[in-house]
Order: structure tokens, then C-alpha cells, then sequence
């Protein structure tokens, strides 16, 4: 597998961003070594608040939910998933399957032997994290969903086939053009350039090219019967699960059903609508981390 690294310099001096990275090497199925980097401010002692990012974004989504929380005494992990941010990128767009990003990502969380974590999740974040859920579930204590699912070969709608048919023909991605147009304020020019950053050309968008194709929306895609192993386990958790799906995002309006209706740990917790695009990070940042640090508070001491 070629692997591609952005240059450290692509992300000097971004906007409202000077967290220090975290770096974990993990070691592909076929031997190949990757970088995978992560963001862990606040003190390390605390229950571990981790933020997983989706498509075409990074860890950055996240930078203003990072500060607030920090500032309210939380520790907060994001990292950023292989193909994106500062995580390595493997070259070919074939390189790149559901199944490798979860494995990818779980052997990250073991390396870094996370314990007591409240996920909050969104687009991939969820797709990847779920299945992080169902394969540790001992290690997670609580869960927020927004705008994300975990499709077991059902969903298909007119704007996906949109979005994917842009993603998959467009010349070019234009990352940072997509994610103001995911968001319902407009994005600052450094703001866009910041979500460009990890992509000095095409060649390192493979990752973010193939991501559309992969949801498992049709029962011919595969990880199906991956993801419906997810459910049977989620179907199980009891613990804290809440959905705090956005009011404008076309793309997963209504998608809290099926957790709230699947998994036992929605009752007896309050869910929310937050105000926001599809990347309701970049409308909803104060709003999402004051959900988390009542969350945190309301749960029993490790």
C-alpha cells in the first residue's frame, strides 16, 4: 500500500487551531504502517470525551466544542480518521473499505486503551464509531448521535444519489466548498482553507472520493451483515444513547428514529434538535458541548 503524509506546514497557522498533535501507528492487515493523529487536550485524569469527524472533514469540525470543553475542565479526544486531517492517506482509492477504517480505528482506540469514553459522533464519525460501540461496548459509558446512522443495506434516497454522483465524477473535490455548503452560516475563507489544508492535490482525496460509495445503502454493498452484527449489540446497550440530530440537514432528517426505537439505552435520557446544517459542529459548537458536559456530569464516577 503507497501512503501519502500532508507536510506539517499545511497546518501552520490555521484558523482557531493550535492544538498540538498525537500521533499512533498502526499496522494494516496487509503489513503497511499507518499514522494515525489524534488531538487530547484537557487533563488526562478525566473520562475521555472522544469527537469522531465524518466526510470530507477533520478533527478541525471539532476545534470549537474542543476549546469549550477544555474550559470546563473536560478531557477531549478527536482524532482524525486514516484519509483525512493529519492521518496518513493511502494512495489508491481501492485502499479504502468500511471494514480497514474500522480496524483501522480500532486498533487505535486499543493502543491508546481509551476506558469510560462518551462518544459523540456524526456523519462517518458514526459509521466508524458505532462499530466501535458494538466491538468494546465495555469501553464506552456514554453515546450522542447526530446527523449519522448505521445503514444495513436500506436508505437510498435522491439527495444521496446526488451527493454521491458529485463525490464520485466532479474533477475536482472542492472540501472546503462542501463543508460551508453542509453548514447553515457561512464558513470564513481561513475557515474553508483550514478543511483544504490536508489536501495539497487530488492524489490525497482518495479517501474522501470513495467514502460516499461505501455507506452500505443497497443489500449488494458490503459490511451489511457487519453492520447488522452492530445493532444485535447495540440492541443491548443501556447505557446513556442520546440523539442530537440538527433541524436542517436533508441528508439524515429523521435518522434518530431508529435508535430511538433500537436501543435501550434512548429511554429515560433527554435528546435534542440542535440548530444547524449537516455539519451542525460548525452552527451548534456552545450547544453541543453544553450537552456534553451535563451528559458527563449526570453520570457515576469511574
Amino acid at each position: 500500500m503507497d501512503v501519502l503524509r500532508t507536510p506539517d506546514e499545511r497546518f501552520e497557522g490555521l484558523a482557531d487551531w493550535s492544538f498540538a498533535p498525537h500521533y499512533t501507528e498502526v499496522t494494516d492487515a496487509d503489513g503497511t504502517a499507518l499514522r494515525i493523529h489524534h488531538v487530547d487536550e484537557g487533563p488526562k485524569d478525566q473520562r475521555p470525551i472522544l469527537l469522531m469527524h465524518g466526510e470530507p472533514s477533520w478533527a478541525y469540525l471539532y476545534r470549537k466544542v474542543i476549546a469549550e470543553l477544555v474550559a470546563k475542565g473536560h478531557r477531549v479526544v478527536a482524532p482524525d480518521l486514516v484519509g483525512f486531517g493529519r492521518s496518513d492517506k493511502p494512495a489508491k482509492r481501492t485502499d479504502y473499505t468500511y471494514e480497514r477504517h474500522v480496524a483501522w480505528m480500532s486498533a487505535w482506540l486499543e493502543q491508546n486503551d481509551l476506558k469510560d469514553i462518551v462518544l459523540f459522533c456524526q456523519d462517518w464519525g458514526g459509521l466508524i464509531g458505532l462499530r466501535l460501540v458494538a466491538a468494546f461496548p465495555e469501553r464506552f459509558s456514554a453515546v450522542v448521535v447526530s446527523n449519522t446512522g448505521l445503514p444495513i443495506g436500506v436508505g437510498k434516497s435522491e439527495g444521496f444519489e446526488a451527493w454521491l454522483n458529485f463525490s464520485q465524477n466532479t474533477p475536482e473535490l472542492p472540501v472546503g466548498f462542501i463543508l460551508n455548503g453542509g453548514t447553515a452560516r457561512d464558513l470564513s475563507d481561513a475557515e474553508r482553507s483550514a478543511y483544504d489544508a490536508p489536501f495539497p492535490d487530488e492524489s490525497y482525496k482518495e479517501g474522501a472520493r470513495i467514502f460516499p460509495a461505501l455507506v452500505p445503502i443497497t443489500p449488494e454493498h458490503a459490511s451489511v451483515e457487519e453492520n447488522k452484527a452492530a445493532w444485535a449489540v447495540l440492541e443491548t446497550f443501556d447505557k446513556p444513547f442520546v440523539t442530537a440530530f440538527s433541524d436542517a440537514d436533508p441528508i439524515t432528517r429523521g435518522g434518530e428514529a431508529m435508535f430511538l426505537a433500537r436501543v435501550p439505552g434512548t429511554k429515560n435520557v433527554a435528546h435534542t434538535t440542535l440548530k444547524g446544517g449537516h455539519f451542525v459542529q460548525e452552527d451548534s459548537p456552545v450547544e453541543i458541548a453544553a450537552l456534553l458536559d451535563g451528559l458527563v456530569a449526570g453520570l457515576p464516577q469511574a
